[in-house]
């Protein structure tokens, strides 16, 4: 499960949504013919987006670690995993 909160599962959800809309941007940019310039911008923006959404992730699923250190949760993920996915994004 990525989230027993609702409130940052609508977040992370919101931050993927908004990226989806800048991918379907720089799509519609390289179809249009549209300008080297504004391309890569398209692009700058998903992916800050999508890195920004990964945080969120990361983050939540820290923040449950701390609640409960001694049950990782169905990931099964321990401090030291999740720091190695901090540093995948970083």
């Amino acid at each position: 499960m990525l989230t027993t909160d609702s409130d940052a599962q609508r977040r992370i959800l919101n931050r993927l949504r908004r990226a989806r809309g800048q991918l379907n941007a720089v799509i519609d940019a390289v179809e249009g013919g549209r300008s080297c310039r504004d391309v890569v911008t398209q692009l700058a923006a998903v992916s800050a987006a999508l890195d920004r959404a990964g945080f969120a992730v990361i983050s939540t699923a820290m923040k449950e670690c701390l609640a409960d250190p001694d049950n990782p949760g169905e990931d099964g993920l321990t401090t030291e995993e999740l720091e190695k996915l901090f540093l995948m994004l970083a």
